[in-house]
């Protein structure tokens, strides 16, 4: 008799466990608490910024940009919880909150519990981004730095030139044991952390979806050291945290061989949940914005793209989200009073093909836009970010003004909210 009352026990603490409303994968879908669980939400990486009461925080527009999004439907937002550097890092958004190897800004780490909170009001989910491949949060190329004692060698955006340098000491990071170990604790410690506000553990917060890995982690000649890292990454964020997916933030295939990433292979680890991807039309040349005749030929590209995607998670047996797109203003314009007629047909596109696969049972469940700008606006369009410049939805080390949605865009905000509303259909 006691045998069956501890078994019955375990068994309704295991059914409460899955109705806390916590997402979880099933099948080919994600659900919350039994009921079904897609979304079109957007990329808002700088919400811990907006949060501090510190230098950069701006608590009054991060609940206006929130509202702003709730009322578009966005109830998913992809979000940024790392940044790594010193103050004077090049190409980077200021302020940062691990400064060295341990060292934290505490008014980054109180914004981004307070942002954590507010979205928890809201009924949003985050998909936590714990690092990045690309230096506009310090990320891989910064453990390098100050695990060697080594110069980041940053590629000269503006002058333009190659990139390879750059590319070559960030993929440094997966063979590089000590610069590993500085990742593996920033990540222990976030997701051990006790929000200073609510008093959850974000380990047992269910705003929080999804831990992923890192922002466009690539392979490049270091495949296996890569993969090897994604599967020991998601293997300790598991041993830590039970409750939440893990996903790896990468672009899927992309649409070049040589950045060493493929979709199937990258994602078989038995710990991480769902897969990612992620499609540029411009940064990958399959669109010209001063090329009107490219544009078509760029959408028929997105859905050959996609098929190839959507065909290696089928055979992953995993969820599919497409994570990030984005287009530029009409004519690669930056300033924010520029048209968007091409950006809000791609948005009408994307958002429709989403919507046909949760509508037909697909293995896409959701897509996230890049991304939100909301009342921000570039102190000079179509130049780099500079300390004391608003936040948008372009990061430091991209020309401001090219891919963020403002809420003056009211035709591509009206494209937004057709597309959440029927996912209520």
């Amino acid at each position: 008799m006691r045998k069956i009352f501890v078994l019955a026990l375990l068994l309704c603490s295991g059914l409460a466990f899955a109705q806390e409303g916590f997402v979880r994968v099933e099948g080919l879908g994600f659900e919350i608490d039994g009921s079904p669980y897609k979304y079109i939400g957007t990329n808002f990486w700088y919400g811990m910024n907006l949060g501090s009461t510190g230098e950069g925080g701006d608590r009054d527009r991060l609940n206006r940009e929130l509202d702003r999004m709730t009322d578009m439907g966005l109830k998913n937002l992809r979000v940024m919880a790392a940044s790594e550097g010193a103050e004077d890092s090049p190409y980077q958004n200021k302020p940062i909150l691990q400064t060295a190897p341990g060292v934290y800004n505490e008014d980054l780490l109180v914004g981004l519990d307070y942002f954590l909170v507010e979205m928890g009001k809201r009924d949003m989910k985050a998909v936590v981004c714990l690092g990045n491949f690309w230096m506009w949060s310090g990320g891989f190329p910064q453990y390098v730095s100050w695990a060697d004692g080594s110069e980041i060698p940053y590629p000269d955006v503006m002058g333009g030139g190659t990139w390879d340098p750059f590319i070559n000491y960030a993929q440094s990071f997966y063979n590089n044991k000590k610069a590993m170990k500085m990742y593996f604790d920033f990540v222990k410690f976030i997701i051990n952390r006790t929000n200073s506000i609510s008093g959850v553990k974000y380990k047992n917060d269910p705003t929080i979806m999804a831990w992923q890995l890192a922002n466009e982690p690539r392979g490049y000649k270091q495949v296996p050291a890569f993969r090897a890292w994604v599967n020991q990454t998601a293997k300790l964020i598991k041993k830590h945290d039970k409750k939440h997916l893990v996903c790896l933030g990468t672009e899927g295939d992309t649409a070049a061989d040589y950045s060493g990433n493929d979709l199937y292979e990258d994602n078989l680890s038995p710990d991480v949940d769902y897969a990612t991807t992620h499609v540029w039309i411009q940064n990958w040349a399959w669109y010209d914005p001063k090329n009107e005749a490219s544009y078509e030929e760029a959408k028929q590209l997105t859905i050959e793209y996609l098929e190839g995607q959507q065909e290696k998670a089928r055979k992953l047996g995993k969820p599919l989200v497409i994570e990030e797109f984005g287009v530029s203003r009409d004519n690669g314009d930056f300033r924010n009073t520029a048209p968007v007629s091409y950006r809000d047909d791609y948005y009408d596109f994307i958002f429709n093909y989403t919507l046909n696969s949760i509508k037909a049972g697909g293995i896409i469940q959701g897509c996230n836009f890049w991304s939100w700008g909301g009342e921000g606006c570039p102190s000079d369009p179509g130049q780099l970010w500079e300390k004391g410049d608003d936040l948008i939805g372009d990061p430091a080390h991209e020309l401001q003004g090219w891919y963020s949605v403002y809420d003056t865009d009211a035709t591509t905000i009206e494209e937004i909210k057709s597309a959440t509303s029927q996912l209520e259909d």
